[in-house]
């Protein structure tokens, strides 16, 4: 993506989702990745040991300098060279002049992020020497002079049909478009030559082993192997990052890498390179090998608190694997060099800010990135930190500056919804949505309809309906939130029923205000930080625990305020529980009986309930004791509403919507239950849009004394 505004991205976001193939082809891969990483996953210890690969990561990102030394010393001690580049212009000239002083012109490649960081093939180009890629992929988008789409597969993009015509063009023979095998030996036929008429090889390197000075090549095809051992010059380029203490650490990331990155235990080839071996087409006798270590801006990052978490990256692509909107719109509309949300990352920190200022707006927030990484990085943290640092260097966004000064005062903020409540009036349907506005105002976000603000608001309803409940076994504090407090209020008062006839106390502070999510996606860190501190003083009062029935509030509540407000926050945060699992673990059956409905009932995961809160089970447990619960598939997949997401991406955000509600109906659900107001608005909004008959209700609602046996 080169895009530097946001109409320029629109227009690139909507090719992509015209793109047909890339939408079977990505969606096949989705589902079958997913399924596949399971199983691969399934014999191992996978939380326990990338713990363990992020502890030694961030340990070796802390120590770069002396892990530098170290490795030198030794690589060079068994014949290398090492060299230290600052700049990628650096990394550049020191390859160009390695091939210079060695004679070479002719140059076989396998597949480096690093080189296509530094833009290593154009500068080679420019000075006259012909570089061939030589794993299979970055061949075939190298034929096409376009960047790779994916880390791992680098031209996911591309039918058969399409590589099938770019080999016609490269060879001037006719190609079967349908024999992939074929296709295969056809690749291997033009590459091959090219090993043994190079004069240099240069590959990138998975770990640089401090110890022994030892580089680790991990790859999938024997191109890698023939790049290192057939040309008499070896060049090895990796970031600093890349270098670790010892081979165990490079052994225990190698147990999570090609899982992670193929659903495979080990790939085909796994490369230990130690100094300069025995080479009979080197003037010497042993091999021309050149390390060349790039710095360019890691150095800095490494210092960074926060930041420093990218050097866990072990390139593995599980990010964009499993990515809602990379399934949409591949890799050259998520990301710039590199791919996916560590892409979005990445781009900021080593390339184009422009660019990442728009990338990183389509970040849906639905944390399967970090579900999956092979570090353990919390790349939705990172994200949302550049969205803030970007607002403070160049400004927010008008929206963004209405949006922090409207809910930095909590009453000011109330005021206007209570205004629009009333403003409203002449278009809002009597069944709670917005209803006679022409549909050129709604533009692209015809694709729902969208929700009316409740006539009265739960706070104004609060002193009426407060339960009176004798001898409580708990007390809870209640967390509204501003969409079930001001637009479905209903949400709040069946959790009272429930409550109440669970026995316990619920209080409401009145001075509770916006969780500050929203205000955080947005990058006003400020006023974010501002709208937590009220809320941790609204709820000074004590209690047992503090429930919310919002599943990205009590994300929010409980993670984002750690971070935010640090040791403040701390007895807050830690009272924090999402409704399912209060009532999963506090009303147990026999404390809380509900009568059983025979109704078909699917359920809808959100993204901060399954992922952030890692509450799987509770809710579908809570669904068994008051109906039929039917799984559909997908079931912890985006809905795409993710806050203003769904407002800055509608095409995408509606993509993911169809994709849900169609899961749900091919269930034969006639009801679809969640945790989250968000995902109401976009699940009931669609629903409704698109005529479907399927109720959408908050899991309070289902479980309230009587059920609901009502549309």
């Amino acid at each position: 993506m080169n895009a530097t505004s946001s109409r320029a991205y629109h227009r690139e976001i909507e090719s992509a989702l015209e793109d047909s193939f890339l939408r079977r082809t990505l969606d096949k891969f989705a589902v079958e990745y997913r399924e596949s990483r399971d199983r691969a996953f399934s014999e191992i210890d996978g939380p326990a040991l990338i713990s363990a690969i992020a502890a030694a990561k961030d340990a070796a990102a802390h120590d770069m300098d002396a892990l530098y030394a170290r490795f030198k010393a030794e690589a060079e001690s068994r014949g290398a060279v090492v060299h230290l580049a600052k700049t990628a212009s650096e990394a550049c000239s020191i390859i160009e002049r390695i091939a210079a002083e060695n004679g070479v012109r002719h140059i076989v490649k396998s597949k480096s992020m690093t080189a296509e960081e530094i833009g290593l093939n154009a500068h080679l180009g420019k000075a006259g020497l012909d570089v061939c890629e030589t794993d299979l992929g970055e061949w075939i988008v190298q034929l096409r002079h376009e960047g790779p789409s994916h880390m791992v597969m680098p031209a996911i993009h591309l039918s058969r049909s399409q590589v099938a015509d770019e080999f016609e063009k490269a060879t001037g023979e006719k190609q079967d478009h349908e024999d992939v095998q074929r296709l295969v030996k056809v690749a291997r036929r033009e590459l091959r030559p090219k090993f043994f008429a190079a004069e240099m090889g240069i590959s990138g390197a998975n770990f640089c082993i401090a110890e022994t000075g030892t580089i680790a090549i991990v790859t999938n095809e024997g191109n890698g192997r023939l790049v290192n051992t057939l040309p008499p010059v070896h060049v090895a380029l990796a970031g600093i990052d890349k270098l670790i203490p010892s081979l165990d650490d490079a052994l225990a990331a190698l147990r999570v890498l090609p899982r992670n990155a193929t659903s495979q235990r080990l790939t085909a080839y796994t490369s230990f390179i130690s100094g300069a071996t025995p080479c009979a087409k080197s003037p010497t006798g042993r091999k021309i090998l050149h390390i060349v270590l790039l710095d360019n801006g890691r150095s800095d990052i490494a210092r960074d608190p926060l930041f420093s978490q990218v050097f866990r990256c072990v390139r593995c692509g599980a990010c964009a694997n499993v990515c809602p909107v990379f399934r949409l719109v591949g890799g050259h509309r998520m990301g710039h060099v590199y791919i996916g949300a560590i892409g979005l990352v990445l781009t900021y920190l080593f390339h184009d800010r422009k660019i990442a200022k728009q990338l990183c707006q389509n970040c849906v927030g639905c944390g399967a990135c970090k579900e999956v990484c092979s570090g353990g990085i919390d790349l939705p943290a990172l994200i949302q930190e550049i969205r803030a640092r970007l607002a403070s260097e160049d400004g927010s966004p008008a929206p963004a500056r209405i949006a922090s000064l409207a809910m930095r005062d909590r009453r000011l903020f109330h005021t206007l919804l209570k205004f629009m409540r009333f403003a409203q009036k002449p278009v809002s349907g009597k069944d709670g949505f917005v209803r006679h506005l022409p549909m050129a105002i709604f533009g692209k976000q015809g694709f729902k309809s969208l929700p009316a603000l409740a006539p009265k608001a739960f706070r104004e309803m609060w002193s009426t309906v407060k339960p009176n409940v004798a001898s409580p076994r708990l007390k809870v504090a209640l967390f509204a939130g501003c969409a079930q407090d001001f637009i479905y209020p209903e949400h709040l008062l069946a959790a009272l029923k429930v409550l109440a006839a669970g026995g316990v106390e619920v209080t409401f502070p009145m001075e509770q205000t916006c969780c500050g999510l929203p205000l955080a996606m947005l990058g006003e860190a400020k006023t974010a930080e501002r709208v937590a501190r009220q809320n941790v003083a609204a709820f000074a009062e004590d209690c047992d625990f503090i429930v919310t029935l919002c599943a990205s509030c009590a994300s929010h509540l409980k993670h984002g305020y750690a971070r935010m407000l640090g040791n403040d926050a701390e007895k807050f945060s830690a009272k924090v529980m999402d409704f399912s699992s209060f009532v999963n673990e506090h009303l147990p059956p026999e404390v809380l009986p509900l009568e059983r409905s025979d109704e078909k009932v699917a359920y809808h995961a959100s993204c901060h309930l399954c992922r952030a809160l890692g509450v799987r089970e509770a809710p579908r447990a809570l669904i068994r004791r008051a109906a039929n619960y039917v799984p559909s598939a997908e079931e912890e997949s985006c809905c795409g509403f993710g806050g203003t997401f769904s407002a800055k991406f509608p095409e995408i955000s509606a993509e993911l919507m169809r994709k849900k509600l169609a899961n749900v109906a091919a269930s034969g659900a006639t009801r679809l239950v969640l945790d989250c107001p968000g995902c109401a608005m976009q699940l009931k909004g669609g629903a409704d849009k698109a005529g479907m008959p399927i109720a959408v209700n908050h899991i309070a609602e289902l479980l309230q004394p009587g059920g609901l046996r009502r549309g």
